[in-house]
This record gives structure tokens, C-alpha cells and sequence, in this order.
């Protein structure tokens, strides 16, 4: 993502992004009520997974932090010290959250009082794709809008000219490898979470998706097949190589609820206690966009599941 603060920044440009952010407050408080009932840690860890930069990436951070401590008071604990990890790829401005960091702290205090001096924040840069920390040592994990990024383009989309993601008029074969490099991708992202979560803990993760069985459905294809009409209009123009357009492929995957369970329950390594499909409008980002072709009222559909690790 595009770091700094200008116009055509992240930060400026993640509306919808935090909207979905607050939407998923109640299992947030789910998970860390469930967490306290099982098992009461004096230190407390918490990952964010996909952080990116800009305001929502701290606004997550708030969001969980005071969660518990407001569960906490509610269920009569003292507050445990907490420390959070905000991972992203090395290439995210890290520099623009911690320069952030001041107005967060302040924001907390206003929240918490004297408990915001407990909270530590911490960047870790890589892939979550691969293992990020030791093994047992988080017991919360939150991500949102980040695991419908896949690892990397899929192999072998040389029949899908024309396009730059899955369309109504790809060929079978392009869905099936976009549908096998998200297996790919979600099985080993839940084998490395299994290793690094202590037991009693679990993940709340958030990410784009679909009502529907079909992955070229409309639901979360159109946007993709818009831009790449413009795109064949500037090849047309002479403005962008044929060759170049027709190596462009968006490497994103959008999975239906019953993709995301049937991976869940292969991998093994988790229980699912919760999965949601919500639903964002467009209008939350932008007042006049509302691809009413897209999706019936202009919305985008999201995934939320609420997995703790199995015993």
C-alpha cells in the first residue's frame, strides 16, 4: 500500500477499511472474553497481521487494547501487560506509525487513565505466509482485510488474456489455479498461527469474500473486469504494451464461507466458534460510487471467523 499521508495515500484512502474494522468490534470481544474465562496471562500478546499504515492501523490496535481492558474491569481482573505486534511486509511505511505513536498514546490514556502505560507496541516486517514469531508465544491474533492477498500471482494464467483477474469470460483453468493458490496460501498461514499461539488462545481474522460459489460472479469480480476494459482501451491507444497487459494479473482471492471452513477443517489446527459474512457499502468510502452492477445495493462482502486453537 501506498504509505505516507498525501491524497493518494493508504491512509487517506481506508474508509471502508475501518468501517469494517468497528463492525467486528463484538467478536473482538468475543475472543478476549473467551481468552479471560480460559486462561488470565499477566503479560498479553497481541499480533496485528496485514497492519499496512495510516490511522486504522493504530485504530485497530485501540480498538483490541481497550477491548480488554474493558472486559477485564467487567470480569473484575487487573489489567495485564500488554504487547503488540504490528506486522506487515518490510516494504510498509513502519515510519509513518511510529511517528503516530504520541497521538495513540494519548488516545488510550483518554480510555484507560493509567493503564495506557502498560501497552508497548512493536513492528514486525514480513510475510505472514512463513512463521513471524516464537513458538507459544501470542495469545491473540487479529487481521483484518489482508488475507484476501495471496503469497503471489498464480501460475499459469497465460489463457487469461484480455483480463487481469477472474472474469466471466475466463476459462475454467484460471479459476481453479486462483482457487488453488489461496488453499495454498490460507493452509500454511493457519499451520504457522497453530505454532506461534499459546494454548487457550485464537485469531479473529477479517478478510474480503463472497455469498456466492462462483469466483467470477460479479459479487467480486466487476471492479477488476472495469479496470481492465480501461486497461485494453490504453493498449488499444498504444499508451500500454499488449505484452505488458496481458502479464498483469491482480493477485487477490475473495473465498465463499464454505472455502474458508473446508480449509479450517483440513488444517486441523484450529476450531471455528464463528464465521460471518457482512456486508459494506461502497458509500462508506466514496458518497457518489456505488456500482449497483457489482452487488444489488453497491456493497462488498466480507468474512469474519472467530477460531480459537484446538486442544
Amino acid at each position: 500500500m501506498k504509505g505516507g499521508n498525501g491524497d493518494t495515500s493508504y491512509a487517506k484512502n481506508s474508509l471502508v477499511q475501518k468501517k469494517v474494522i468497528s463492525l467486528t468490534k463484538p467478536i473482538i470481544e468475543e475472543a478476549i472474553t473467551n481468552l479471560y474465562c480460559n486462561k488470565f496471562p499477566t503479560s498479553l500478546c497481541i499480533a496485528d497481521l496485514g497492519c499496512s499504515s495510516g490511522p486504522n492501523t493504530l485504530f485497530a490496535v485501540l480498538e483490541v487494547v481497550t477491548t480488554v481492558d474493558r472486559v477485564g474491569k467487567k470480569m473484575g481482573r487487573q489489567l495485564p501487560e500488554i504487547q503488540v505486534f504490528l506486522n506487515d511486509l518490510p516494504g510498509n511505511d513502519f515510519n509513518t506509525i511510529f511517528k503516530s505513536l504520541p497521538r495513540f498514546q494519548k488516545d488510550l490514556e483518554k480510555r484507560m487513565g493509567a493503564g495506557a502505560e502498560s501497552c508497548f507496541i512493536n513492528g514486525v516486517p514480513g510475510s505472514f505466509y512463513g512463521r513471524l514469531f516464537p513458538s507459544k508465544s501470542l495469545h491473540f491474533i487479529h487481521s483484518s482485510y489482508s488475507l484476501q492477498w495471496l503469497s503471489q500471482v498464480p501460475q499459469g494464467l497465460e489463457s487469461n488474456k484480455g483480463n487481469i483477474y477472474m472474469a466471466s469470460s475466463s476459462p475454467p483453468c484460471v479459476l481453479k489455479v486462483y482457487y488453488e493458490q489461496f488453499r495454498t496460501d490460507f493452509s500454511m498461514f493457519l499451520r504457522c498461527r497453530s505454532e506461534e499461539l499459546l494454548e487457550g488462545g485464537s485469531m479473529v481474522l477479517t478478510f474480503l469474500g463472497r455469498r456466492s460459489e462462483d469466483p467470477s460472479s460479479k459479487e467480486c469480480c466487476y471492479i477488476w473486469e472495469l479496470l481492465a476494459v480501461a486497461l485494453n482501451d490504453m493498449v488499444a491507444e498504444g499508451l500500454i504494451e499488449e505484452e505488458k497487459m496481458d502479464s498483469f494479473n491482480i493477485p487477490q482471492y475473495t473465498p465463499s464461507p464454505a472455502e474458508v471452513k473446508c480449509e479450517v477443517e483440513k488444517e486441523g489446527s484450529f476450531t471455528i466458534s464463528k464465521l460471518e459474512v457482512s456486508e459494506v457499502n461502497w458509500n462508506a468510502y466514496h458518497g457518489e460510487f456505488c456500482p449497483s452492477d457489482a452487488h444489488k445495493d453497491g456493497s462488498i462482502s466480507f468474512n469474519t471467523i472467530h477460531i480459537p486453537i484446538a486442544n
